[in-house]
């Protein structure tokens, strides 16, 4: 086993695999990252492109947070979903965003969805597919609509219709079988809602609402929590009790706003006499 170098150089640094080896001689499990067992999806339509994903985040069997959001903003007219590891898909994401940010400035440009996708790829590739972001990027440019999908490890693809994720099968089949060229505004809008909803109900990792975002040339709209199946019922008994059922023996109240008295001394604070 290759032991620990203190010279670091530049990107990813694994000389921790020793600690982590030690560790797992022990016993001991390492803990896990946390990742989105999603659904995400997106297609063109007749004005721009439709993103959706799902707001179910797990850790391994646990359910993480119920309504996380998925689709990240790269420029305006960019947005990007992330499924993988949910840190990973947020942070890499947001790097592009920075770096797109600073390419408009310097070029004196609106940026193009080719350019995301290019610093994506390159980005993910580098890491050869230890940064665990698989994404589905979409967006309007001066060169029209564009949808792509990149994997972890860097490769990509350019399709009107794409899905990724653990639900990215059930989403996949509802696409092949309604998707059709040059759909107007609401009807794609249904069936990205219908994706992600066949997602939700026939992959354990995805679940909760359906998020939804429309990009057009002109402007993106988010529509957070688009589409709620799986809202809570109103409970059978109502749990509340009476005040003054649990009795206590003192009460105290304790000021956390701390006052103090401050006395000046005489003279100028800037006088050297």
């Amino acid at each position: 086993m290759p032991s620990a170098s203190p010279f670091n150089g530049p990107g990813f640094d694994f000389t921790n695999q020793v600690r982590n080896a030690f560790i797992l001689e022990k016993g001991i499990p390492l803990p896990k990252a946390t990742s989105t067992g999603t659904t995400i999806v997106g297609c063109l339509f007749n004005g721009g492109v439709i993103l959706g994903a799902d707001t179910r985040a797990t850790e391994g069997p646990i359910v993480a947070d119920k309504n996380c959001e998925k689709i990240h903003y790269i420029t305006e007219s960019i947005r990007c979903c992330g499924a993988g590891t949910a840190a990973d898909t947020e942070f890499t994401t947001a790097s592009i965003s920075s770096n797109m940010e600073l390419h408009a400035l310097s070029t004196g440009r609106q940026p193009r969805v080719v350019t995301a996708m290019t610093m994506l790829k390159q980005y993910l590739f580098r890491y050869q597919g230890h940064v665990g972001a698989a994404l589905v990027l979409g967006g309007v440019d001066s060169t029209g609509s564009h949808l792509f999908t990149v994997a972890p490890h860097g490769s990509t693809d350019k399709l009107p219709y794409v899905t990724m994720g653990s639900g990215s099968l059930a989403a996949m089949a509802v696409f092949e079988s309604y998707w059709k060229a040059d759909m107007e505004r609401e009807e794609a809008i249904a069936l990205v809602t219908a994706a992600i909803s066949a997602g939700i109900f026939n992959d354990l990792g995805s679940g909760s609402n359906v998020d939804v975002c429309v990009i057009t040339a002109a402007h993106t709209e988010m529509l957070r929590n688009y589409s709620k199946p799986n809202e809570r019922v109103e409970k059978e008994r109502a749990y509340r009790f009476r005040p003054g059922t649990t009795a206590w023996k003192s009460e105290e109240i304790r000021k956390l706003v701390v006052s103090e008295q401050v006395t000046p001394i005489g003279g100028d604070a800037m006088d050297t006499d």
